[in-house]
C-alpha cells in the first residue's frame, strides 16, 4: 500500500473511515482507527454559528482521546462561513479540515450546499480559496464526479482545488444526481488522479478487500474512502489493509470477537451520548452489525422495543449466546 501524506502528515496506512452525518461520531471514529483504519473523518459540522450551541453540534466538536491526525469535515455554501467554521474547528483540535461537496442529500443540496456547490464552479473556487487562506491546517475536499452524467466537472474541480492549496482530494464515483443509487464508476476517478499531483482517494462501493485491489487498479488512486461498507463491519479495514499487503483473505472475525466488538461499541455509544439518546442511537448500528444473523429481523424489532442501555446489553449477549448453540430467533 502506498504511503500518504496530508500536509505534515504520514497516514498509518492509506484507508480511511470517509465521514457519514450521524454514523461517524467519536465512538465509531475510534473503534475504526481501532479496527486499522489509517484516517477516519467526522461526520459534518455546519458552517451556520447558530447552530454550533446545540447538543448535536457539541458532540461533534468532542475529539477528546482520539487518535491523531483528527481530520473534521465542515459543510456549507457561504464561503466566509465555512471559513469561520474552519477556524473554530482548528481551534477545538481539528488537526485536517474537510470540505463537503460530496453529500447527496436533498436538506443538504437544498440550501446550496455538499454536492449541490459543483454547479457553481465560481462559488467552488471562492469557497476553496476562502478556507484554505483561514487555517493553518491542511485543507481536503470530498466531492463527486459532478452534479449529473451530463455534467461530469470534477476534473475542472479537482485542478481548481489544487491551485487553491487544497492537500488531498477525495472523489466518490457518483454524480448528485445518482444519489446512492446504480454502481458507482471510476474511470472519471481515474482522470482526476493524473490531472493532479496531491493525493486522490477513491469512495463509493468498497465492501470487500478484491473490491478495494480493483478499484486501486483502476483508478491509479493514492488511497481509498470506505464508509457504508464499513457500517456494522468496521473489521473491514483490517481486512482490506491485510489483502493489499499479502494477497491473502483474512478470517471473517468469528462470533466471540463480533460480540465483543458490538459490546464494547455499544457502551462507548451510551457513554459518549448518555440517556436517552445513546440507547436510540445504537440501534441502527445493531441493525447493521446483525445484517448477516438477524436475516428475518425478529431479534432487531425486539431490540428496538428497549430502551435501557443495561437491556440492550444484556439483549446482545443472549442473541450472541443462542447463536453459539445453533439456536434461530424466534419472537
Amino acid at each position: 500500500m502506498p504511503t500518504v501524506k496530508i500536509g505534515p502528515y504520514t497516514l498509518p496506512n492509506s484507508l480511511v473511515l470517509a465521514p457519514m452525518a450521524g454514523v461517524t461520531d467519536r465512538p465509531f471514529r475510534q473503534l475504526c482507527r481501532r479496527m486499522g483504519a489509517g484516517l477516519a473523518v467526522s461526520e459534518m459540522v455546519i458552517a451556520d454559528p447558530s447552530l454550533w450551541h446545540t447538543r448535536k453540534s457539541r458532540l461533534r466538536l468532542d475529539h477528546s482521546g482520539e487518535p491523531e491526525p483528527r481530520s473534521v469535515q465542515i459543510a456549507g455554501g457561504d464561503p466566509e462561513m465555512l471559513a469561520n467554521a474552519a477556524r473554530m474547528n482548528a481551534e477545538h483540535g481539528a488537526q485536517i479540515i474537510d470540505i463537503n461537496m460530496g453529500c447527496p442529500a436533498k436538506k443538504v443540496c437544498n440550501k446550496a450546499a455538499g454536492s449541490a456547490l459543483m454547479k457553481d464552479e465560481q462559488l467552488v473556487k471562492d469557497i476553496l480559496h476562502a478556507v484554505v487562506r483561514a487555517v493553518n491546517v491542511p485543507v481536503t475536499l470530498k466531492m463527486r464526479t459532478g452534479w449529473d452524467r451530463d455534467n461530469r466537472n470534477a476534473l475542472a474541480v479537482a485542478r481548481m482545488a489544487e491551485d487553491a492549496g487544497i492537500q488531498a482530494l477525495a472523489v466518490h464515483g457518483r454524480t448528485r444526481a445518482d444519489a446512492y443509487r446504480g454502481d458507482a464508476e471510476y474511470d472519471t476517478i481515474a482522470e482526476v488522479k493524473a490531472a493532479v499531483s496531491i493525493p486522490v482517494f477513491a469512495n463509493g462501493d468498497i465492501t470487500s478487500p478484491h473490491k478495494a485491489r480493483d478499484v486501486l487498479r483502476h483508478t491509479g488512486a493514492d488511497g481509498l474512502l470506505i464508509g457504508r461498507g464499513a457500517q456494522g463491519r468496521p473489521w473491514i479495514f483490517r481486512e482490506v489493509h491485510h489483502f493489499l499487503e499479502t494477497g491473502e483473505i483474512v478470517s471473517a472475525p468469528p462470533l466471540d470477537e463480533v460480540e465483543t466488538i458490538l459490546l464494547d461499541h455499544l457502551g462507548e455509544l451510551h457513554r459518549f451520548y448518555g440517556d436517552p439518546m445513546g440507547v436510540r442511537i445504537a440501534r441502527k448500528h445493531v441493525g447493521w452489525y446483525l445484517q448477516s444473523h438477524d436475516a428475518g429481523k425478529q431479534f432487531r424489532k425486539r431490540f428496538n422495543a428497549l430502551d435501557c442501555a443495561q437491556a440492550q446489553s444484556e439483549s446482545i449477549q443472549q442473541y450472541f449466546a443462542a447463536l453459539r448453540n445453533g439456536e434461530v430467533f424466534a419472537a
